[in-house]
């Protein structure tokens, strides 16, 4: 990458994060989008009706994200997972999500940098996405450390059904709904048993947010919702009549978006699973 490109994605951070904080004071005085309008008319999903469900082909490329394999599911984006252009993911990433211009745009200007193409003009595949420790990484919450499973499109059921299980919380209609605390005692689980158990474990601190902040889309796209993310998470698939539990008029910002991740990095307590981790390097390595 040379100096112009570097000084081009300087300026386009500074104005991304600039704007972010504008949009994030609008989100405290502009009303809340009305539930059952908070998908756009005009978008796949507007009122709930998302496009026929499809799981992939044997052929098909998909990633360790889910909101992004659902999309593919779902056909918002290619149903193959391949050839996807960056500027369409912004675009649906933002309507099924409510997510802001400024975070949907932001991920994949980053991805895009990563892969070392043009974010206006060029493609990529989902599978992609999961080269080590570039957005993929260690210890996540529902993928085995790319050491054990190199596919990281491949779900590891039993930390799906243990997440689930762990929701802690009910939410004001009483649905049962994982919480900060709940995501932060499973991410330090996970770092603990991962460092315990792969040899070629490498967690950053970038990484450790990046993996927070992944795991606080599910809270504040999802609600935090069990029976929503039982579909979400096992199958990849948007459950009929959902919409985002986002409300914001200008969607979920950045400045948002990692105030909840680090409420849940600042939780994680690695040492509290010093015995479990111990446990399973003795077990012969095997992930617990």
């Amino acid at each position: 990458m040379g100096f112009s490109s570097n000084v081009s994605n300087f300026f386009y951070d500074a104005k991304i994060m600039s704007w972010d904080v504008i949009l994030t004071l609008l989100n405290l005085v502009e009303k809340k989008r009305r539930i059952g309008d908070v998908t756009p008319e005009g978008h796949p999903g507007y009122g709930g009706h998302w496009p026929e469900f499809r799981p992939p082909q044997e052929t098909d490329s998909r990633c360790s994200c889910p909101g992004l394999n659902a999309l593919a599911n779902h056909g918002m984006i290619s149903r193959s997972g391949r050839g996807i252009s960056f500027v369409d993911l912004d675009r649906h990433v933002r309507a099924t999500y409510n997510i802001s211009s400024t975070l949907s745009s932001f991920v994949p200007h980053y991805a895009a940098r990563m892969l070392k193409k043009n974010f206006s003009r060029d493609t990529f595949d989902l599978e992609e996405l999961d080269i080590h420790n570039g957005i993929e990484h260690d210890a996540s919450l529902l993928r085995l450390d790319a050491a054990f499973q190199p596919n990281q499109s491949t779900k590891h059921v039993p930390y799906i059904e243990e997440l689930l299980a762990a929701a802690s919380g009910k939410d004001k209609d009483g649905n049962d709904v994982i919480t900060t605390k709940d995501l932060s005692k499973l991410l330090g689980k996970h770092r603990a048993v991962s460092r315990a158990t792969n040899k070629e474990f490498v967690l950053k601190p970038f990484h450790k947010l990046f993996g927070a902040a992944n795991a606080s889309l599910l809270l504040s796209t999802m609600g935090g919702r069990v029976d929503d993310l039982h579909s979400f998470l096992h199958h990849e698939q948007l459950p009929e009549g959902w919409e985002s539990r986002v409300r914001q008029s200008r969607g979920l910002t950045l400045v948002n978006f990692n105030k909840l991740a680090l409420k849940i990095e600042f939780g994680v307590r690695e040492k509290d699973w010093a015995q479990v981790a111990q446990e399973a390097a003795e077990n012969h390595g095997t992930i617990v």
